[in-house]
């Protein structure tokens, strides 16, 4: 055989063997559904470790039962740098490399917001799972953005009963100087002093997100000589807090309303120091007695030997979220699940739940009691669960707050 038959078999065989991965990859992706999912991994373990095995075990269960419009789901995730810059370029990447028309998760609110930006301009399908920010789905909503997780508004209207009836008048506020806390607090101010018009804010401290100086900021508090005190700080800021002020005795004889503080990834690394009858939103994750419940965490404790928190039920009801709004839709077609989405219900560990037509934000609500202390570690008592409907405006009202629609 001549030196130019063999390097015709040889370019022959190089092309079969590049039609075959080619048809191969081609079959795989018909039989997948991809979903591009983006969030702060890398600085926001406590939450997000949870979160991904949350998912993760949802993707396992719709797989296992045979996909949606009879394909596995596959989630391509990636770090979003923990900035909205970083965010915005993960978001294109997946959307133009790995060609994705379905994109979900973020964690911080300012991330949240950046990628809801993105969704609109690319026209892309986002859910939004985690970022608490009420503009995600008022003042900065679009057509292509849904929202999961209760907002700072929701969980705020949860709170203001208990802070009504704690008839106290001067307060003390204290926040992570970031979207999210801003959000919160201007939250708390408004609804409290239209119930309660004499009330007084002595001190706001808002320290930067991940670098509070909790000394400074404790006696602050204390110099401000406040009846009760907000507070909105979460993760390592929250564990500074809560050492730094107990040592201090700032929260003696002080009411307390906290929120996220009684989420169990936030109360375990305070132990034994978890402050005792703070008011707070959370996840009594070995105290809901309910069957749909029991079932998700019966499947989790077997797949991780670990228990959840709330991040697990986040990235949990985030897969299968997309997979009952895929298959009501009947296709990944973008303007189709959106219309599916409109009004979308389905069940979860924490019961039904429905994302609303008038602004995409969901219905499922959160737990609202009290810090307690078991075992030498923080837990929640007096709970009670608060449906996410029941505290929402009005369509009508929706329409004020959400002038733009596309």
């Amino acid at each position: 055989m001549t030196a130019r038959s063999l390097h015709s078999l040889a370019i022959a065989g190089t092309l079969a063997g590049a039609l075959t991965l080619s048809f191969g990859h081609a079959a795989r992706a018909q039989d997948t559904i991809k979903i591009g999912e983006l969030n702060s991994y890398k600085t926001q373990t406590a939450f997000l470790d949870p979160y991904k095995k949350g998912w993760e075990l949802a993707i396992e269960q719709i797989n296992a039962k045979g996909g949606v419009l009879g394909k596995k789901l596959e989630v391509i995730s990636r770090d979003d740098g923990s900035t909205p810059g970083d965010a915005v370029r993960v978001a294109d990447e997946l959307v133009t490399r790995e060609g994705v028309n379905i994109i979900a998760g973020t964690f911080l609110s300012h991330i949240g917001l950046a990628v809801t930006e993105f969704a609109g301009k690319k026209k892309v399908f986002f859910l939004a799972a985690e970022p608490l920010t009420d503009k995600i789905t008022w003042q900065n909503g679009n057509k292509y953005t849904f929202r999961l997780r209760a907002t700072t508004y929701m969980q705020v209207a949860m709170l203001m009963p208990a802070a009504v009836a704690a008839k106290k008048k001067r307060w003390a506020l204290v926040y992570p100087n970031f979207e999210y806390g801003q959000a919160a607090v201007a939250t708390f101010k408004e609804m409290l002093k239209a119930q309660q018009p004499d009330v007084e804010f002595v001190t706001e401290q808002a320290p930067p997100l991940g670098k509070v100086d909790a000394g400074a900021v404790v006696q602050a508090i204390d110099d401000a000589k406040p009846d009760a005190i907000f507070n909105v700080l979460f993760g390592a800021d929250f564990s500074k807090l809560v050492r730094e002020g107990t040592t201090r005795g700032v929260f003696k004889d002080r009411t307390v309303v906290s929120l996220l503080s009684g989420e169990p990834e936030y109360l375990d690394p305070v132990k034994e120091e978890a402050p005792v009858g703070w008011i707070v939103t959370g996840y009594p994750w070995d105290k809901i007695k309910t069957p749909e419940y029991l079932a998700f965490l019966t499947a989790y404790q077997k797949k991780y030997n670990d228990y959840p928190r709330l991040g697990s039920i986040v990235g949990y009801v985030t897969m299968t979220s997309l997979a009952a709004g895929i298959a009501k839709a009947g296709s990944t077609d973008t303007d189709k699940l959106i219309a599916a989405f409109e009004g979308l219900k389905l069940d979860s560990p924490f019961g039904p739940f429905m994302y609303r037509a008038s602004d995409h934000q969901a219905t499922m609500g959160a737990y609202v009691g009290k810090i307690a202390l078991e075992g030498g570690k923080g837990t929640m008592a007096d709970f009670k669960y608060v449906d996410g409907a029941t505290v929402l405006p009005s369509d009508a009202e929706v329409k004020k707050l959400r002038p733009v629609t596309e």
